[in-house]
C-alpha cells in the first residue's frame, strides 16, 4: 500500500456535483465493495446502507447494481485476471485499489457500452480520489495489462488511431 489512503465516503465536494451519473455509480460501488473488502460484510446489507447515503439518488442504481453485485459474486475471477498482473500478493493490495480494479475488470467484461479507455480514466480517478498517493498508478498499470485481454479489438482500434499506446 503506498500513502496514506482516504475513507471513500470523504470526496471533495465540488468534485463530486459535476460527475456523471455512472461516475457516482463507481463512487458509491467502490464504497461499498471496500465495505465488503475490509468488514466481509454481505452485499444486501452493504446495498441498503450505501443506498441511504447523502447523494445515491444522483447515482446511476443500474450501473452500481451491476458493480456492486457483480463484482461480488464474481470476486473470484475477477481476482485471476487481475493476479498475474500484480507484483505483489494480492493481500497485500491497497482494498481500495483492489475494489478499483474489480470495478474496471467487471466493466471490461460486462460494460461493452462503456469504451475500455472511459473505464481506465474513471478507475485512476477513483484511484487519486480514494486511494494511497500512488496507487493511481499501480492501478492504471493492471488495467493496461488487462485490457488488450478482455477488449483486443478495441484497444488495437485505439493503437492503429495513434489514441493508445
Amino acid at each position: 500500500m503506498s500513502g496514506e489512503e482516504k475513507s471513500p465516503a470523504r470526496a471533495p465536494a465540488a468534485r463530486k456535483s459535476a460527475r456523471s451519473a455512472r461516475s457516482r455509480a463507481r463512487e458509491f460501488a467502490l464504497q461499498a465493495l471496500y465495505q465488503h473488502l475490509v468488514g466481509r460484510n454481505e452485499a444486501q446489507d452493504i446495498d441498503g446502507f450505501t443506498r441511504d447515503l447523502a447523494g445515491f439518488f444522483k447515482a446511476d442504481a443500474i450501473h452500481y447494481d451491476a458493480l456492486l453485485h457483480g463484482c461480488i459474486a464474481e470476486a473470484a475471477q475477477l481476482d485471476a485476471l487481475i493476479l498475474p498482473l500484480l507484483d505483489r500478493k494480492l493481500e497485500e493490495i491497497s482494498p481500495i485499489e483492489h475494489g478499483v480494479m474489480w470495478i474496471g475488470a467487471y466493466e471490461f467484461q460486462h460494460c461493452l457500452d462503456v469504451p475500455w479507455r472511459v473505464t481506465l480514466n474513471e478507475c485512476i480517478e477513483l484511484a487519486k480520489e480514494f486511494g494511497g498517493t500512488d496507487g493511481h498508478k499501480y492501478v492504471n498499470a493492471v488495467l493496461n495489462g488487462l485490457a488488450p485481454k478482455l477488449r483486443p479489438a478495441e484497444v488495437d482500434a485505439d493503437k492503429a488511431a495513434g489514441k493508445a499506446r
